[in-house]
């Protein structure tokens, strides 16, 4: 038998010690509905200590979205060119629609611009793109499109962290466990994460004010420098990259916010 001196001994006792303390195994990932209530529990349990009573609660109201799937599986307009997404998109009526608002909320406009230092170009091109501006915010149980994409594997570790944030705001008080949006659990006029709601919402997400306020403090924190150009290689493009990780969507975004404020 092989013998261990005092000191592989102690390690061997610090290691068990380790091993003994370890949190649990994280709650299983899955590839369809099957496995959806046997991961809600392990959640549940997992989340314990982290999430109040009235998230948990939420949680275990959630269904499976099957939706939500299916619209993860095929966002196919963002391989599109920029020439083909755009006029998919609406670019020309966005414009013109964003012109019109610009002028009628300028006051609205001035103040946001004056406190976060973004113009009304890019929060309109954003407030059109996302959702026709205020035309259509989804229509899904914005909960359990999230929890659906939390357990499923395609991208677990980022939807746990947008699940964990949107529990938080529900025992807050911040989100209602029944708010509807869009397929991937995105809230209000402007679209709006529950991650980013946490960080940088602005009041009722659902008001036009609120989530252009909100908008523009998310842009804000991530480097958006006053006065400077916000096209591709220029200064506050990186703050509209932050916003969406596709290149046409980014690029759009820039262009139709340029021709808002008074480019071409």
């Amino acid at each position: 038998m092989k013998r261990f001196s005092q000191a592989g001994a102690a390690a061997l006792i610090i290691a068990a010690a380790i091993v003994g303390a370890a949190p649990a195994q994280a709650a299983r990932c899955g590839s369809g509905a099957g496995g959806f209530e046997a991961w809600k529990q392990e959640f549940a349990e997992e989340s314990r200590g982290r999430v109040g009573s009235a998230g948990v609660d939420a949680l275990m109201d959630t269904h499976y979205n099957s939706a939500t799937i299916g619209a993860d599986r095929g966002q196919k307009s963002f391989h599109l060119s920029l020439e083909a997404f755009m006029q998919k998109r609406g670019a020309n009526a966005i414009v013109a629609k964003g012109r019109q608002l610009k002028r009628s909320m300028a006051g609205l406009f001035q103040s946001i611009e004056s406190r976060y230092g973004v113009p009304p170009g890019p929060l309109l091109a954003i407030w059109g793109m996302e959702t026709g501006f205020g035309a259509v915010h989804g229509n899904q149980h914005a909960l359990s499109a999230v929890a659906t994409l939390a357990y499923d594997c395609r991208r677990s570790e980022y939807f746990t962290d947008q699940l964990y944030a949107a529990l938080e705001l529900i025992d807050h008080g911040r989100l209602s466990p029944g708010a509807r949006g869009s397929m991937h659990g995105e809230i209000g006029q402007t679209q709006f994460l529950p991650k980013n709601i946490l960080h940088y919402g602005v009041g009722n997400l659902d008001n036009a004010q609120a989530a252009l306020m909100s908008t523009a403090n998310f842009l804000h924190a991530h480097g958006w420098q006053a006065g400077a150009g916000y096209q591709p290689g220029e200064p506050n493009f990186a703050a509209i990259q932050a916003w969406n990780a596709a290149s046409v969507y980014e690029r759009a975004i820039a262009i139709i916010g340029r021709q808002i404020d008074g480019g071409e």
